[in-house]
C-alpha cells in the first residue's frame, strides 16, 4: 500500500496521503439546514482522512429533497459550518463541501417552502421519498424555463461564496446519482427542446456553466465535480454514456478544475478513457470493492486518490487502521440515515479503552 500513503497536491489543497472520505447523506442537521455540534464531532473525527467531502448540501431551498440535510446559502448555514471546518483544520484535516441539487429527486413536504420540485422537464421520477409524515410518492417535478436555468446557476454560484466564507477548503459539484446536474445528462429525463435539451452538446450545457459559475467565483484550484456515467440510482437511464461524458469532459477540462471525481459503474473502457483525458486530478470512488482493489486503481494510474464511503463511515480512524493492519468497524445500515448520535458519533477508535463487554 505504499502509493496509499504517498503525499499529493488536488488544486490548491496539499494532502497527506491519498485516502478520502466519499461524501454521504446522513440527515443529521437542523430542519433549516443547519448543522449541529453532532455534525461538527462527527466531521472532526474523521479528519485523518486525507480529505473530507462532505454530505450532499442544498445550495438553494429549491435544491433540498431530504429531510435534515444541510444547507450552505444563508448567514445561519455559513455560522453552523465554520464550527465544522474550524474543527476539522483544527484536527489537522482538510474539507470541502458537495453543493447538491436534488431536482426532482424531492418532495414538498421536505423543504422549507413546501413548493413543487423544479427539474429539467416535468417527468415523475419513480420511487418514493421519505418524510416526517412517511413514505410517499415523488411528484412531477415543474420544468425549469429556460430564462430560470440561469438563476439556479447563480444559486451554485452563490453557495460556493457561501462556503468559502464558512473555512471551505473548496466545492465539489455533484453532477452525479441522479440529482440537477445528472438530470440534464440524461436521455431519460431531460426532454428539452431548447438549448438545455436534445444534442448532446446541449445537455451538458448545464453542468459546464455551473462549473464555469463556482470555478469563477472561487477558482478553479478550490472545485471539484462528481459524475456517475451509466449509474441507473433514482431513475436515471443513460444509453448514450460513450458520447456524453468524453463530450462533457473536453469541454470541463479547459477550466482546469481541481479534481474529478468518478463513480464507477463498471465501465472499465470508459473510465480509462475519461482518465487519460481528464488534466488533473482523479478521484475514484469504486463502490462496493475492497481496499485492496482500490489501491489497485492507484498503482494502475487510473485514480490519484480514492474514496471510501461506509469504511469511513464506521471507521473514524481509518487511516490508522490500515496502517496497522488492524481489524475494522463494521457499518451499521439501520443507522445511516436520521437519528442520534448512534451509528454516527460513537464507532470506536484503535485508541478508544475496550468496552466490559469486551474486557469480559
Amino acid at each position: 500500500m505504499n502509493t496509499l500513503w504517498t503525499p499529493t497536491t488536488v488544486g490548491s489543497i496539499e494532502l497527506p496521503h491519498r485516502l478520502a472520505m466519499a461524501p454521504m447523506t446522513r440527515d443529521r442537521s437542523r430542519a433549516d439546514g443547519v448543522p449541529t455540534g453532532l455534525n461538527r464531532e462527527y466531521y472532526r473525527q474523521r479528519a485523518s482522512m486525507a480529505l473530507i467531502i462532505t454530505e450532499g448540501t442544498q445550495p438553494s431551498a429549491d435544491g433540498q429533497g431530504y429531510l435534515l440535510t444541510p444547507g450552505i446559502y444563508t448567514e445561519a448555514h455559513i455560522a453552523g459550518w465554520q464550527e465544522v471546518t474550524k474543527a476539522v483544520h483544527a484536527a489537522g484535516g482538510r474539507i470541502v463541501v458537495q453543493l447538491m441539487h436534488t431536482g426532482r429527486i424531492s418532495h414538498p413536504d421536505n423543504t422549507p417552502h413546501g413548493r413543487q420540485p423544479v427539474a429539467p422537464s416535468a417527468l415523475q421520477p419513480k420511487g418514493a421519498m421519505f418524510t416526517a409524515s412517511g413514505l410517499q410518492d415523488m411528484p412531477t417535478p415543474r420544468a425549469l424555463d429556460t430564462d430560470e436555468v440561469a438563476g439556479v446557476v447563480g444559486e451554485f454560484r452563490h453557495a460556493a461564496s457561501a462556503a468559502i466564507a464558512a473555512g471551505f477548503d473548496g466545492v465539489e459539484i455533484h453532477g452525479a446519482n441522479g440529482y440537477l446536474v445528472h438530470q440534464f445528462l440524461a436521455g431519460n429525463t431531460n426532454y428539452r427542446a431548447d438549448r438545455y435539451g436534445g444534442s448532446i452538446s446541449n445537455r451538458i450545457r448545464f453542468a459546464v456553466e455551473v462549473a464555469s459559475a463556482v470555478a469563477d467565483e472561487i477558482g478553479p484550484e478550490r472545485t471539484g465535480i462528481r459524475l456517475s456515467p451509466g449509474n441507473p440510482y433514482n431513475d436515471i437511464v443513460e444509453n448514450d454514456t460513450h458520447a456524453v461524458y468524453p463530450t462533457l469532459i473536453a469541454a470541463l477540462a479547459p477550466l482546469n478544475l481541481a479534481y474529478l471525481h468518478l463513480m464507477h459503474a463498471g465501465d472499465d473502457e470508459l473510465l480509462r478513457a475519461l482518465r487519460r483525458a481528464w488534466p488533473t486530478a482523479v478521484l475514484l470512488n469504486r463502490a462496493g470493492a475492497g481496499i485492496n482493489a482500490r489501491v489497485a486503481d492507484l498503482d494502475a494510474g487510473l485514480a490519484d486518490i480514492i474514496t471510501v464511503g461506509t469504511m469511513a463511515l464506521a471507521n473514524p480512524d481509518l487511516p490508522a487502521r490500515l496502517r496497522a493492519s488492524a481489524p475494522l468497524n463494521e457499518p451499521d445500515p439501520a443507522t445511516f440515515y436520521g437519528g442520534d448520535h448512534h451509528g454516527y458519533t460513537d464507532y470506536p477508535t484503535l485508541e478508544d479503552p475496550p468496552s466490559s463487554e469486551d474486557a469480559a
